[in-house]
């Protein structure tokens, strides 16, 4: 191979794939910086994770995945554990989560963090999910501003660290 023709080989290939990491980070997922710790020990802050940029469906959300939503107080991004679909019963009872009167096991909560806590009973209303902090003791979430509404929902994480 010449050397001109190597160079714009390489030329091309560097600049395909910038190309193509611009074209899947503005259409298809995107890097967000973690920058609380309500999601600790899951997510620390200064973790990165790569979120959809496709609003989910509640209706494909399952019990556990993470999402992305503008927060109802703030307008601003923020990343919470889906623990209630629509139609569904949530309540934290000394410290468990309860889903519909049964206790849900969630290896990624400190017991210790939530150790007596007590919440109200919240009915999940149809097109909106319930979310928490793994970080109980330090979250806001669901307990405080209630459902999320789907319309407020803007991606899901799809790989963290």
């Amino acid at each position: 191979m010449r050397p001109g023709a190597a160079a714009l080989a390489l030329t091309l290939v560097v600049g395909g794939s910038t190309g193509l990491v611009w074209a899947v980070r503005t259409s298809v997922v995107t890097p967000v910086r973690i920058d609380s710790a309500s999601m600790a020990p899951t997510l620390e802050p200064g973790d990165v994770v790569l979120v959809s940029r496709w609003a989910p469906d509640v209706d494909d959300l399952a019990h556990g995945d993470l999402v992305v939503f503008a927060d109802p107080r703030e307008g601003r991004r923020t990343i919470k554990r889906v623990v209630g679909l629509p139609g569904e019963s949530v309540v934290v009872l000394d410290g468990v989560l309860h889903v519909d009167g049964a206790p849900v096991e969630e290896p990624w909560v400190d017991p210790a963090t939530v150790d007596g806590y007590y919440s109200r009973t919240f009915e999940v209303p149809g097109q909106h999910v319930f979310v928490l902090g793994d970080n109980r003791g330090n979250s806001v979430d669901s307990r405080d501003y209630g459902a999320v509404d789907a319309e407020d929902l803007r991606g899901t994480v799809l790989l963290g660290p």
